[in-house]
């Protein structure tokens, strides 16, 4: 008995010292990985939206610029993370983690669990048929499949996706024509891969994949830009090469184009620490590479991407919002925010700025991470927390 209790002691000494090394090498991971120190939706409601400075809106610990107004709409979503909305108003949320998915119902100003669904591979993408609004598609890791939404789900298989390895997660969304979009990650952080169908947007299409783009590591969120139906992705670099490299991105994604991913990142950087190949010329540049449209500070994960509607004010209109879900592998953590990307006529930026702020405390915790970005009918903004597992509502005053 005390030969097992010292092995014991032994094994919880050697995990608490291993835990305390990664945590010194890695101290981002404590926002990470570590629980949130409050209540992040009691916090909201005890302190309501106020002034202060008067450049500032405040949500209990959450900023925003002036003028906009913060709530928490929905409690007791664990790990939240693709919404969108029914024709009835219902907010439908993937939970990745848990494999569910989750109907929210409006009720008095806010929305309650109407039905909870269980039994997915990792449930991500939701997107409904814009020629069939009823209809509900949702991509686990190796299929699509769809149902109506009247009714108890009947679930149709669609197409078949390879399954995953680093990234298992898969987005998909419908173009002003109704084609449906998939998103595939790489299977590594860095690597050759041998599997055609990853690393790539595709188009469904009878049943199969058709290629859409391609050499993009991990695009977990699409977004078609309201003004030109263009497709736009956030893009996650590589890890392993310092704090600061390689930068993430957003890109626009057009037919055929390769964005770099393995041997080059950002705007046609050659990755020489992965790619020890001798060329005669940058293999990075174009046409045979296109570089990202929008570099982000690196391992700031950037996740969900929506555009202000035009029923925002006037300076907001068309801007790019993003979701920074936050970094676990920087020494100094970042992210844990939701940004604005000011645009100009060109679809080019002139200059990120903090949207929503807060949810990162001084101490290095973490009381929240964005996740999904949507607007809803009444134009309002709704971001996805998957940490504090809430759903947010912004709106302009």
């Amino acid at each position: 008995m005390r030969t097992k209790w010292l092995i014991g002691a032994v094994a919880v000494a050697v995990a608490a010292a291993l835990g305390v090394a990664v945590m010194r090498l890695y101290p981002a991971l404590r926002p990470a990985l570590g629980p949130p120190p409050a209540d992040i939706g009691r916090e909201i409601e005890a302190a309501p939206t106020g002034t202060a400075p008067e450049s500032e809106t405040v949500a209990g610990p959450l900023r925003l610029p002036a003028g906009f107004r913060l709530s928490v709409v929905a409690e007791g979503v664990p790990g939240a993370r693709v919404m969108a909305f029914d024709p009835d108003g219902n907010l439908w949320v993937s939970q990745t983690r848990s494999g569910s998915l989750t109907k929210l119902a409006p009720a008095a100003g806010k929305f309650v669990v109407a039905a909870s669904y269980g039994g997915f591979k990792n449930p991500h993408g939701l997107a409904f048929d814009p020629k069939n609004p009823r209809l509900l598609y949702l991509a686990e890791e190796t299929r699509i499949r769809r149902t109506s939404i009247d009714g108890e789900p009947k679930w149709e298989h669609v197409v078949d996706l390879p399954p995953g390895g680093r990234h298992v997660t898969r987005t998909i969304a419908f173009d002003r024509d109704g084609k449906l979009y998939v998103v595939v990650g790489s299977t590594c952080d860095v690597c050759i891969e041998k599997d055609p169908r990853v690393s790539k947007v595709h188009v469904v299409e009878n049943g199969g994949l058709k290629e859409f783009a391609r050499g993009l590591r991990n695009a977990v969120f699409i977004a078609f830009q309201p003004a030109t139906g263009k497709l736009w992705a956030t893009e996650m670099g590589r890890d392993n090469l310092g704090d600061d490299l390689p930068p993430d991105e957003i890109n626009v994604i057009e037919e055929g184009k390769n964005y770099g991913w393995p041997i080059c990142y950002g705007r046609n950087i050659h990755d020489g620490a992965f790619d020890k190949n001798t060329y005669i010329r940058n293999p990075c540049l174009e046409p045979f590479e296109t570089p990202s449209r929008i570099d982000l500070q690196a391992h700031s994960a950037p996740l969900g991407l929506a555009f202000a509607p035009a029923s925002w004010p006037a300076e907001y209109r068309g801007d790019l919002f993003v979701a920074f879900h936050g970094s676990w592998n920087r020494r100094a953590p970042t992210g844990y925010k939701v940004v604005r990307i000011r645009l100009d006529d060109r679809g080019e930026s002139e200059g990120v700025d903090d949207f929503v702020s807060g949810w990162l405390t001084a101490d290095g915790q973490a009381l929240g991470r964005p996740v999904d970005i949507v607007f809803g009918s009444d134009e309002a903004m709704y971001i996805s927390d998957d940490k504090a597992g809430v759903i947010y509502r912004v709106t302009a005053k």
